[in-house]
């Protein structure tokens, strides 16, 4: 008896392993997330000492603002193909040195111009993140967790956002917009380090015809041989189905309703405002009386917190 409860324990202890060795695996790839609030956030507490270090209009303002989201529009288009031909674990990588890159190049921009680029390049970044971190944590998530995985990408989006508003106002007493721009290459670095470390998506091996490698990491993640055998073969058996791409669209109401609903989803929160909130509250407190760029801070950091 005293052997079998053993036996039942050590195999009970390597189920908890693994499990959070799923779960470590899945914050490492959200950590993606997390930059990607960041560098949301930052640009708001950096742009008044930004536009006075350059002496900038209004129009040069916008440009810096919005010259990332450009980046990121490029960055999601082309994370398709980049991730299915060199994998989702490469493509993070890729994603990874993109952040490190355009945070420093920012932190380091002597004219408007550098400083655009560089936005672009953070952009890029933020486009590879969002569009490959939540397919990397669909196809390694076990399928009781996924949903709850994913969600794990968007609430470090909202929880980058609030540390870069905290960083920008304890950086706004010195008037350092550098290292405000700058510190966003330390959990880059973190990010690049620990995508290292990650095993590759088993779907994708799958699809590139690496079912031995596949198994053993879906033996790795699930704990158990069997498991992965048979998630193994869900996977190959999904693959085998056609993709209908525009023909599905046209001919499935429910993928049509669906894309339709995701599409009101994201217009009706542009039409809220938010955005213009998130980027120029500095701004818009100075307008309400909020007379020193630190009072401006920190009244958007407690509107953002509460």
């Amino acid at each position: 008896m005293s052997i079998m409860v053993g036996a039942q324990s050590k195999r009970l202890k390597e189920n908890n392993d693994i499990n959070r060795y799923v779960f470590v695996a899945c914050i490492i790839a959200a950590l993606s997330g997390l930059l990607f609030g960041l560098d949301i956030g930052v640009i708001s507490g950096a742009l008044p000492f930004i536009s006075k270090a350059f002496g900038l209009v209004t129009q040069s303002q916008e440009w810096v603002v919005s010259s990332m989201m450009f980046g990121a529009a490029i960055g999601a288009i082309g994370s398709g193909p980049v991730s299915l031909n060199i994998g989702r674990k490469y493509t993070l990588l890729i994603g990874s040195l993109l952040f490190i890159a355009g945070s420093l190049g920012c932190a380091m921009a002597y004219n408007i111009e550098m400083l655009i680029i560089f936005r672009v390049l953070l952009g890029l970044a933020v486009g590879v993140a969002s569009f490959t971190a939540p397919l990397y944590l669909s196809e390694i998530a076990p399928q009781r967790l996924r949903g709850s995985l994913i969600s794990m990408y968007q609430l470090m989006i909202t929880i980058g956002i609030v540390i870069a508003f905290i960083s920008d106002t304890a950086f706004s007493f010195s008037g350092q917009w550098r290292w405000m721009l700058g510190v966003i290459t330390v959990p880059a670095f973190i990010l690049f380090l620990g995508v290292m470390m990650l095993p590759e998506s088993p779907r994708w091996l799958a699809l590139k015809k690496k079912d031995v490698e596949a198994h053993r990491i879906l033996e790795l993640l699930r704990g158990s041989s069997e498991e992965a055998k048979q998630e193994l073969n869900a996977i190959r058996k999904s693959l085998k189905i056609k993709q209908g791409g525009w023909n599905l669209f046209k001919s499935n109401p429910n993928c049509r309703r669906a894309v339709y609903l995701g599409i009101a989803l994201q217009v009706m929160q542009q039409f809220t405002g938010m955005n213009v909130v998130m980027y120029y509250a500095p701004k818009i407190f100075k307008i309400a009386g909020f007379a020193s760029t630190e009072q401006q801070m920190w009244g958007h950091c407690y509107c953002w917190t509460r």
